[in-house]
């Protein structure tokens, strides 16, 4: 065997100016004692006094491992600008194998909440972020993550973006693809299974005198998966009960941010303008405007 010196052949240029960040791995403890690890990214030079603009997400579901992976337009538009970022392996996912994943199944899912919510508790503890400073993302069965985390504790969170979501548990089995996931989720046909769902489906949860942060909801007309009811039903809700919200519909796009690249990167636009202004106060100028639903 040949033995020497590794030498690089070949690289892509750096997307983002790296410089001065550096990654750490901490872990917090969640209701019933698990530790439940999480990683984040922010400059070296960054003050434990709760001031640095923070994001975090995290999935919770089907098995679906969440891993560091490189991302160009998080670290151009956020990292650079100085905020931070949290990817939380909570339950429900793969990271640590199939007990991972069943310890969340059906009416056990509630540690799944609890254990992004006891992340976003670290931080804080941490002094890394704050409330004021703490956003929070994700799609799909994230994005239902994101709408319990968003009734059950509105008081971490100051921006949540609630991406092509679930959010009517107790009639996802109804709508679109949603008789293929009652091995994850329950059926409201199971009256354990339906009484869990009736206090923690997000769209029943929610309180017209509740005080919850500003929501940035988004959803593709042609989501074939979750379809586009279930975020239109939510910020009908917001509306009827006088809640502020944000709400945005790509008119194409499938079960993801857009069709192609470019209406990929315009959702990306809009999303990033939402926690530059949530949680940088930063009022940058933004040529497709974030509206409220009629």
């Amino acid at each position: 065997m040949r033995t020497g010196t590794a030498k690089t052949v070949k690289t892509l240029p750096a997307r983002f100016d790296a410089t001065g960040l550096v990654t750490e791995q901490f872990e917090a403890k969640s209701k019933d004692g698990t530790k439940i690890p999480y990683f984040i990214v922010h400059r070296k030079d960054l003050p434990l006094d709760g001031s640095t603009p923070t994001v975090m997400t995290a999935y919770g579901g089907f098995q679906i491992s969440m891993t560091p992976t490189y991302m160009a337009t998080r670290g151009k538009l956020w990292l650079e600008r100085g905020g931070a970022f949290v990817l939380a392996n909570i339950r429900g996912g793969g990271e640590f194998g199939p007990k991972w994943h069943e310890a969340g199944l059906k009416t056990k899912r509630q540690i799944i909440y609890d254990d992004f919510a006891a992340v976003g508790e670290d931080l804080i503890r941490r002094k890394i972020t704050s409330p004021r400073r703490l956003g929070i993302y994700g799609g799909s069965n994230g994005g239902l993550l994101m709408g319990v985390e968003m009734t059950q504790r509105p008081d971490l969170w100051h921006a949540v973006a609630i991406q092509i979501p679930l959010l009517d548990m107790l009639r996802y089995e109804q709508l679109s693809a949603g008789a293929s996931w009652v091995g994850e989720y329950g059926s409201a046909k199971v009256p354990a299974e339906r009484a869990f769902w009736e206090k923690t489906s997000p769209y029943q949860a929610l309180r017209k005198d509740g005080h919850y942060p500003e929501p940035f909801i988004w959803t593709t007309t042609k989501d074939d998966r979750v379809g586009p009811v279930q975020a239109r039903k939510f910020a009908a809700r917001m509306k009827e009960y006088g809640l502020p919200y944000l709400y945005w519909e790509n008119t194409e796009g499938g079960h993801a941010a857009g069709a192609n690249l470019k209406q990929a990167a315009r959702q990306a636009a809009i999303e990033t303008t939402y926690f530059i202004r949530k949680l940088m106060d930063q009022q940058e100028p933004v040529t497709v405007p974030v509206a409220k639903a009629d």
